[in-house]
């Protein structure tokens, strides 16, 4: 927030790692994104982070991915909790729409600009879960998500696989400890 004194000691090096964090390229990505879907071109005049801050982008966004996401967006406000209103609403949807509860930003990552590397981590995973979901038709961010690919094996296969002798089992023909001296000192020359 504004208020806030500068951060020193531990404090500064934690933000400072924390804005290490950040990828300029990636948040480049997910405001490209961001367009694709919104159909409409955001204000990049502004920073990243103040594009974002706001929380109308992001339920906008959530709510041209799943229509009916959140049901009420508070624009033009400039009160905090109206602001943390629309992050908390965002949030709520993504998880309802699948996003990993490890995946999603705290509200003072964006709200306090703590975390933004972080915000941009919880928007590639809504990229990600967008495309698992079948009725989703838009751009897509970063890879897809891996599927489970579950194997079954019969009985007579499982007993199989236990009679054959693997090479991964090793050999005995390796290194051995035979004609080591035990108990001489090491001499480098002998």
């Amino acid at each position: 927030m504004a208020n806030q004194p500068l951060a020193s000691g531990l404090s500064a090096q934690v933000k400072k790692k924390l804005e290490g964090k950040r990828d300029r390229q990636q948040e480049s990505e997910v405001l490209d994104w961001i367009e694709a879907i919104l159909g409409t071109k955001l204000d990049r005049s502004k920073a990243y982070e103040e594009i974002l801050k706001d929380g109308v982008v992001l339920c906008k966004l959530i709510n041209k991915i799943k229509p009916g996401s959140v049901k009420r967006i508070n624009e033009n406000s400039t009160m905090p909790f109206k602001i943390m209103e629309n992050i908390n609403a965002f949030q709520e949807a993504i998880k309802a729409y699948g996003v990993p509860n490890s995946d999603v930003f705290q509200t003072v990552d964006l709200f306090e600009k703590k975390d933004i590397a972080q915000v941009t981590q919880c928007i590639f995973a809504l990229g990600r879960t967008c495309q698992i979901h079948d009725d989703f038709t838009g751009p897509t961010l970063g890879p897809k998500l891996a599927q489970e690919n579950k194997r079954e094996f019969s009985e007579q296969q499982l007993k199989e696989a236990a009679n054959v002798v693997s090479l991964q089992y090793g050999s005995n023909k390796g290194a051995s400890q035979a004609g080591m001296s035990m108990g001489k000192q090491r001499m480098i020359l002998d």
